[in-house]
């Protein structure tokens, strides 16, 4: 029997800062050397400005929470041994603006050699959701039928309005930065397997990426372990919001693969469609109109979630997740958002320094 959703793990991104400017700080090379040997949940990531954690393979959200706060203790204790501190969020405000050379790795080296101004502003971190699916023909199969309701998650998540000193007017700009490179934003639905690398082998011959580690779908099957890996949300501060994230993530991929085994149909959905609910989503998070990608109709926020929460019930339920979830859910929408919050703190006059040191609080928090 395919075993659809019993693993699941979260690699978190995380901004590097001064906790004097609140702007970001290359220090990654300097804090990994402190790093104690035998801890390895940590590791360099593009830029020198950033860090990226990821949990030991869990079960169950209990056991997922505990390796989130495991993991993110280990990199405060050694971001702040270095006079740093840690921003878990999709942007920071002074992102964008050119830090020098990234990360000393050579295949770093040479996507910004070939990137230039997009390399230059990838000063963005997400939250990704690693949900276990042993057969990688099902993920791959799976996949268009997880990315239509992507957009919710990342309403959900969206953390990042400021960026290059300035209001985006976006609730989510890290998803707009991300979504231009070639392979960045929502997938093809692919027809399987062979159709998913024979399309990505294609872009690395005609020298578009240079190598498969370069495919940024919002949701792909791992290159490195066998499950599908959720990549759409923004980096969350709070380590509740990752779990709520989390739980969805793999109700959702559950709840496709399932539907896939049985044969039902896959839902009809334009690629146009499903990238413009993803820029509103992106543009309005939690406020405003969404889109019901499905339907192609205009949409509150909290009625989308609802149908959501409908779509991925029985898979929450047979989990005993469910309750979880919707008081995950509820929580987010009576607080807001990181965006939400973050705007709020900037409007109360703190200016920038103080939306980062607001993140920055609720980042250390367990």
């Amino acid at each position: 029997m395919t075993r659809i959703g019993e693993t699941i793990g979260v690699e978190e991104e995380f901004h590097l800062v001064s906790p004097e400017t609140g702007m970001p700080a290359s220090g990654a090379e300097a804090v990994l050397a402190t790093v104690p040997e035998g801890i390895n949940v940590m590791q360099q990531e593009f830029q020198r400005s950033m860090l990226e954690t990821a949990t030991e393979v869990c079960t169950d959200l209990d056991g997922l929470r505990a390796a989130v706060v495991r993991a993110r203790s280990q990199v405060i204790a050694a971001v702040e041994q270095s006079g740093l501190a840690l921003a878990a969020v999709g942007t920071v405000p002074g992102g964008g603006l050119p830090l020098g050379a990234v990360f000393p790795d050579e295949r770093y080296r040479r996507i910004s050699d070939e990137y230039q101004q997009l390399a230059v502003e990838q000063q963005v971190c997400a939250c990704q959701v690693q949900v276990g699916i042993e057969d990688k023909e099902l993920a791959v199969r799976s996949i268009r039928r997880v990315r239509p309701w992507l957009p919710a998650l990342l309403a959900l998540s969206a953390g990042s309005p400021y960026f290059r000193h300035g209001d985006t007017g976006y609730s989510s700009y890290r998803n707009i930065i991300t979504s231009r490179w070639p392979t960045g934003g929502p997938p093809p639905a692919f027809n399987g397997l062979e159709d998913y690398e024979r399309r990505t082998s294609k872009l690395v011959e005609a020298g578009v990426i240079s190598d498969l580690g370069m495919i940024y779908y919002d949701v792909r099957p791992s290159a490195r372990f066998p499950t599908l890996e959720v990549r759409i949300a923004d980096a969350c501060p709070l380590v509740d919001d990752v779990i709520t994230i989390a739980a969805l993530s793999r109700a959702l991929v559950i709840t496709a693969g399932e539907a896939e085994l049985r044969g039902d149909p896959p839902p009809a959905i334009e690629d146009e469609m499903l990238r413009a609910a993803t820029w509103k989503a992106a543009r309005s998070g939690l406020t405003g109109q969404l889109v019901d990608p499905v339907a192609g109709q205009p949409v509150k926020a909290a009625e989308l979630l609802r149908h959501f929460v409908s779509y991925v019930r029985d898979a929450l339920d047979d989990r005993g997740e469910t309750q979880r979830a919707l008081d995950g859910i509820e929580a987010i929408q009576k607080r807001g958002t990181s965006s939400q919050r973050q705007r709020r703190v900037l409007n109360s006059g703190t200016g920038f320094e103080g939306v980062v040191a607001s993140v920055t609080a609720e980042t250390r928090l367990p």
